[in-house]
């Protein structure tokens, strides 16, 4: 994955997600959820290459980027959370669509629990 286009496909594939252009500037293409409309991947290019930000796991976070040069902390977000990926080819496709998938479902919306559906574990006192 090296281009906007396929990182859009790639995010465009998931389930009820929407591509926005919030700030008014073709260079940033924001991915979210329709449902809670959260951002999961922000695309745009900087410096001769497309980075991808995404929500990361503070458990994965470290991990990415020390694997690979081409794994930062996020440019203009929160980067104890947020990782930026460099789309210069050093980052194994594979990986990317991880990562992508990672933030997917870090940010995609709860499903509420039904009235009279006890959680997991609360049937031994447990909540």
């Amino acid at each position: 994955m090296k281009t906007r286009k396929e990182a859009i496909t790639f995010c465009s594939k998931l389930e009820d997600v929407m591509e926005d252009y919030p700030f008014h500037d073709p260079n940033w293409t924001v991915m979210r959820h329709k449902k809670n409309m959260k951002t999961f991947s922000c695309i745009y290019q900087r410096q001769d290459y497309i980075w991808i930000n995404v929500k990361c796991s503070t458990e994965w976070r470290d991990f990415w980027r020390n694997a690979f040069q081409s794994v930062v902390p996020a440019y203009h977000m929160n980067k104890e959370h947020w990782n930026s990926i460099i789309l210069d080819g050093t980052v194994p496709e594979p990986d990317v669509k991880r990562m992508i998938q990672e933030s997917y479902d870090l940010t995609r919306p709860k499903k509420k629990e039904k009235i009279g559906v006890r959680k997991e574990g609360a049937k031994n006192g447990f909540t």
